[in-house]
């Protein structure tokens, strides 16, 4: 199902982060394959007992906010996240659609808001090493209001935050359970991306339309509106 966005309608589009307008393999290589490395080393134990370990510690908090939290991971793991993160900065890398899609929006006159649950540490490193931040007019991240995206209080603050109208709204994020969460807050149009990490297949969503290219969203919205 392709997202079929009534343009002239829209004031703001949110956009998450990893996954949505970065490539999401940078993520993946790190949280599963250097952590569980890292910590297999520090442990002493094999590969595999290392990726099942972590990969429990992974499942017993997804969907929280400690998930996202680079603090809780290296007080967790006894590994230094942080610097992990920093080091392996420079393999973060843009969608090739993201900065066409950015400046179509900008041409069009819509607010851009980057809404993601990345850790603030995290999101500096990303930033320092995209440019993503030169494309869009406002960056949250939602550690600093307490809640991920999962949360509706979240929503909550992010409405009262930026003063968003949840129906003239644009959402877009490659998790069908926090779109789910922005489709009840209210948000009118809430896209899925089906390619999010170019090393992988392309997910589908059972809920929500969705898109593998952003530039194709390009013309519908740069048609001038007709009076």
């Amino acid at each position: 199902m392709h997202p079929d966005i009534a343009w002239q309608n829209v004031d703001t589009v949110l956009l998450d982060m990893d996954g949505t307008l970065l490539d999401l393999a940078f993520d993946t290589h790190f949280w599963q394959k250097l952590v569980p490395e890292a910590y297999g080393a520090q442990q002493g134990i094999t590969p595999q007992e290392a990726q099942n370990a972590i990969r429990q510690q992974y499942h017993a908090v997804q969907h929280t906010l400690n998930w996202y939290c680079l603090d809780y991971w290296s007080e967790r793991l006894g590994l230094d996240i942080c610097a992990m993160t920093t080091a392996q900065g420079p393999y973060a890398v843009l969608r090739e659609d993201t900065v066409p899609f950015l400046e179509a929006l900008k041409a069009s006159g819509k607010r851009r808001i980057l809404l993601t649950n990345a850790h603030p540490h995290n999101l500096a490193v990303k930033l320092e090493h995209t440019g993503l931040a030169a494309h869009l007019d406002l960056l949250l991240s939602t550690h600093t209001f307490g809640y991920p995206k999962e949360d509706q209080r979240l929503w909550q603050a992010v409405a009262e935050e930026t003063g968003l109208q949840p129906e003239r709204t644009v959402f877009i994020d490659d998790s069908e359970p926090i779109l789910d969460a922005a489709a009840t807050f209210g948000i009118r149009y809430c896209v899925g991306v089906k390619n999010p990490d170019s090393g992988m297949a392309e997910k589908e969503y059972l809920r929500h339309p969705a898109l593998n290219d952003y530039r194709r969203m390009i013309p519908s919205l740069t048609v001038k509106e007709t009076s």
